[in-house]
Parts: C-alpha cells; sequence; structure tokens
C-alpha cells in the first residue's frame, strides 16, 4: 500500500486520557491511519492483548509510564500494510507479532520492523496473542531462570492470570508439580491446568505451603511483590529459586509508580549481600523483564508450535471489541478473569 493510499484511510483506537476508572478513562475514536517511516512498518491489528501492564498505567503505578494522554496495548498480532524505507524482511501482507508495550488497542500500529516475530497462518488471533507477552514471559522463566528437573514442585502466583495459566501448562507438560495460587472461585480453572490450587489469602501462606511440600519447592513465580515476597523466599526449599516478574499496585495511591517496586530491588540486593556472606542456603532470587529480540522471537516460536501441536491451549478470558477495553480492563481490576483478555479490532 502507498503512503498517499495509507494516509487515506482512519482507523478506531482507544486512548487512556488519565489515572483513574476504565470507563472514564478510556475513550474509543478515529485517527488517520499512521505511515511507515524508515526502518519501520504498518500492521493492521487483529488481536491485542489487555495485561496488567494497563492496570498499572490506568492507575499511573507503572514503572516506565508513557505520557497521557496514550493508546494502550502491550502486545498484537496483525498483518504488515507498509513497510518503510531500509526494511528487509517483511513484505506487505505478513502476518506478524509486535510487544510495543504501549500503542497496540488501535486498528493501524507503527512499529519498528526489527522487533516484528513471526505468526503462522493457520493459528487463532487471540490465542497467538495471548502467548506474546505472556506466554514468552512464561515460558523464559521456566526455560532460563530456574534449572528445574522432572518431579520438581514450583509454586505459581496467580495461576489463573495470563502468565498464571501458560506457565501452568507449561510446568505441567514438562514433569513439574505445580501448586497454584487464586480466589476459591478460580480453584477449578486452576485444577483444569494440571495444578494444585491454594487459596492466596490463606493465613500463613508459607506454612501452607510447606503442608503440600514440606521441604519446599524448588520455584516460586511471583507476580505480587512488595512485601509478600518474604513470604515467597519462606516458601523455597535449598537450592530453590524465586523469580519476581512484577508488582501488584494493590494499596498504591495513584501516582506513586516507584513504590510497588522498591521492595523488589531491596530484596535483591540483600539476597546478593547474603549470597557473598553465605547465608541463603542456597536459595537465590532473581527478576524478569520480558523485552524484544532473538531470545525473544525464539521462545515465541516454540510456544507457537506447541500451540500448533495441541500442547499447549492458552485461557481467553474475554474477545472484546475495541470499544469493550473498559469492560476488559474492570474485570482485571476486580480479579474477575482467568487467562488473557483480548480486543478484536
Amino acid at each position: 500500500m502507498s503512503v498517499d493510499a495509507t494516509a487515506a484511510l482512519t482507523g478506531a483506537r482507544v486512548t487512556m486520557t488519565g489515572s483513574g476508572e476504565p470507563e472514564r478513562q478510556l475513550v474509543t475514536g478515529h485517527e488517520t491511519v499512521p505511515a511507515a517511516g524508515r526502518g519501520q512498518v504498518v500492521v493492521r491489528v487483529e488481536a491485542a492483548g489487555v495485561s496488567f501492564a494497563e492496570v498499572q498505567m490506568l492507575q499511573h503505578l507503572h514503572p516506565f509510564p508513557p505520557r497521557f494522554p496514550f493508546v494502550p496495548g502491550y502486545d498484537l498480532v496483525g498483518r504488515i500494510t507498509e513497510v518503510g524505507e531500509g526494511v528487509t524482511g517483511h513484505r506487505v501482507g505478513d502476518r506478524v507479532a509486535a510487544m510495543p508495550r504501549y500503542g497496540a488497542w488501535q486498528e493501524y500500529v507503527q512499529t519498528p520492523a526489527k522487533h516484528l516475530a513471526p505468526v503462522p497462518e493457520d493459528l487463532d488471533a487471540a490465542e497467538a496473542v495471548a502467548l506474546v507477552a505472556n506466554g514468552v514471559t512464561a515460558y523464559q522463566m521456566l526455560d532460563r531462570l530456574t534449572g528445574l528437573a522432572p518431579g520438581d514442585t514450583v509454586l505459581v502466583h496467580g495461576a489463573s492470570g495470563g502468565v498464571g495459566t501458560v506457565l501452568a501448562r507449561l510446568a505441567v507438560h514438562r514433569g513439574l508439580r505445580v501448586i497454584g495460587t487464586a480466589s476459591p472461585a478460580k480453584h477449578e480453572a486452576v485444577r483444569a491446568l494440571g495444578a494444585e490450587p491454594l487459596d492466596y489469602r490463606t493465613p500463613d501462606l508459607p506454612s501452607a505451603v510447606r503442608g503440600l511440600a514440606p521441604g519446599g519447592v524448588q520455584a516460586v513465580f511471583d507476580h505480587i511483590g512488595g512485601r509478600g515476597l518474604d513470604d515467597s523466599w519462606a516458601m523455597l526449599a535449598r537450592g530453590g529459586t524465586l523469580v519476581s516478574f512484577d508488582s501488584s499496585v494493590a494499596g498504591y495511591r495513584p501516582g506513586q509508580w516507584f513504590r510497588p517496586h522498591v521492595p523488589a530491588l531491596l530484596r535483591t540486593a540483600r539476597r546478593f549481600l547474603a549470597r557473598l556472606l553465605r547465608l541463603t542456603g542456597g536459595r537465590r532470587m532473581t527478576m524478569y523483564y520480558v523485552k524484544p529480540g532473538p531470545d525473544f522471537n525464539a521462545a515465541l516460536d516454540a510456544l507457537y508450535g506447541l500451540l500448533a501441536e495441541g500442547v499447549l491451549k492458552p485461557e481467553i478470558a474475554g474477545r472484546h471489541q475495541l470499544d469493550g477495553a473498559a469492560d476488559a480492563l474492570r474485570q482485571l481490576l476486580e480479579g474477575r478473569s482467568v487467562g488473557k483478555h483480548v480486543l478484536l479490532p
């Protein structure tokens, strides 16, 4: 498509105008379709993910917040409609995935070509986008950070969430025993993943985990952060690994973007010092943040292979039109979701 033809089109988009309630701060409108600059492509979006990052942005508690107003949307799957100057390896019509971190909640997205990953033609768009940020996060944490072996026991916090459902399925597929925290209403969904559910509000959660795994667990995957990291650390077996990959914003005022993440940084520093002094019992903590690149593409390709084989099937919490973004975010805020919400422009 030529630049002149593209510029004549308009596409729907969702804009986040400020912090507050999703019903008030998410506005649907239309904008002129962007042109592909040098090194960029324009993608017509088939599916865009809704994630906890948007909850953090809505409450101005994200560590890397864009300026309001902006178009949210962490990840997408779509087709290239225009290729900019200097782009090689991509053509109009290619089906691709991208993780722009924001900007995906619209019909047409301008994005750097170097961050694109191929998407097989026969995959459902919603399931494909559910494996972009969330799936790669789960895959890389399990594959690169823990050194687990079949028969090991792991604990997945938020096992009913977008990352947690994929992580639990992958871990079970690899022969691991999975304990998954979730609210009681979601315990059947956690069992369906092959995991053992545990109420995250259980008093003295570390003792409850030790009741199921007396020696402790070999890994804890913690998306809660904050003071809850102390409990996660107490669940570990000797030689176990605590992986912190996000921070809850519950209990923080809008605008305190740095505060939810301070405990994880402090604990990392303390554990580094304790390791130097050999006081950790062989346990360790690491932090994870998903980022594009060759390793990302390789992980996504492996996930798409598992999806095509029927080994892995992402849980889709809801499929929404763009004007349903506020409802999707509301369900995330109120903890009513199992799996990943997806917008379908």
